[in-house]
């Protein structure tokens, strides 16, 4: 079976640019989605491998690094020693596990894939007094430039409610992945799910976002156990759904990846 690290490199090789759009808090302390307090364009990923197990990360436009380059070396060896990291066929990035505040961020790095297209959402939480609020929001919109598609089109911006209204009754199957260190972790058999939008609009922070995006979210972490649902609408015809899964202890527990298409609707007799 293919482990994390094949997946990881499959997923992500390439040289990847788009326009990084990054929202935060107005001067009122409001998080405001509508107008980015950072443009980042071009922003650009540059993933290669010498070998099936050595690579090099190098990223330009990016929002936290200084001047806004970094280059890392990568290696299955190396590869998700924290746990964090998650791969499937089509989707992967990295989360915090659990809040510290030792580290002031909680994040989830999602990235949704389609004919070379690349959707990123970066979410982030810092504390403030006793309670995590959602702090930042990146959205990012690749391509990858090593290959000839062409440029997706972008369906035009819309309320959650109308994205998600035609999408209802479609089916798929779900996809589990548990945290564990390395690359050796497999993505469990799937099972079958049928997409309902009142189940993704779970929390009241719940926004479309560009590169085809859309995210509901607890704008303060809540005590007890919760789920974030990050979606994207690759096309018309296709909606990639991750959901992130913590427990009672605000521990996270597992990732769910569900691929809904149209004309999939179950029909009764």
């Amino acid at each position: 079976m293919t482990d994390q690290w094949v997946l990881n490199r499959l997923n992500f090789q390439g040289c990847w640019q788009g326009r990084g759009r990054w929202f935060g808090r107005d001067s009122q302390d409001r998080l405001d989605l509508a107008s980015p307090v950072r443009v980042m364009d071009p922003t650009t990923y540059d993933i290669s491998f010498s070998d099936p197990d050595t690579g090099v990360w190098d990223g330009s436009g990016l929002f936290f690094a200084q001047g806004g380059k970094a280059r890392y070396e990568i290696s299955r060896s190396t590869y998700n020693t924290g746990g964090g990291c998650w791969q499937f066929q089509g989707a992967g990035g990295q989360s915090s596990l659990v809040p510290d505040p030792d580290r002031r961020r909680f994040g989830h790095e999602i990235n949704l894939f389609h004919d070379r297209s690349r959707s990123m959402l970066v979410l982030l939480w810092e504390p403030v007094g006793t309670r995590w609020r959602l702090q930042l929001v990146g959205a990012v919109g690749f391509l990858c430039r090593n290959t000839s598609v062409r440029k997706p089109e972008r369906l035009a911006s819309m309320s959650p409610e109308a994205m998600l209204a035609s999408l209802g009754g479609w089916s798929s199957v779900a996809e589990t992945f548990w945290p564990q260190p390395g690359c050796i972790g497999q993505v469990s058999a799937a099972e079958p799910s049928v997409f309902v939008p009142e189940q993704f609009m779970r929390h009241a922070r719940t926004a479309v976002m560009p590169a085809g995006l859309i995210f509901s979210v607890p704008e303060y972490l809540p005590d007890g156990a919760y789920q974030l649902e990050i979606g994207c609408l690759h096309t018309v015809e296709l909606f990639q759904q991750l959901s992130i899964v913590f427990d009672a202890n605000g521990s996270l527990t597992t990732w769910e990846r569900r691929r809904f298409r149209a004309n999939t609707k179950k029909v009764d007799p």
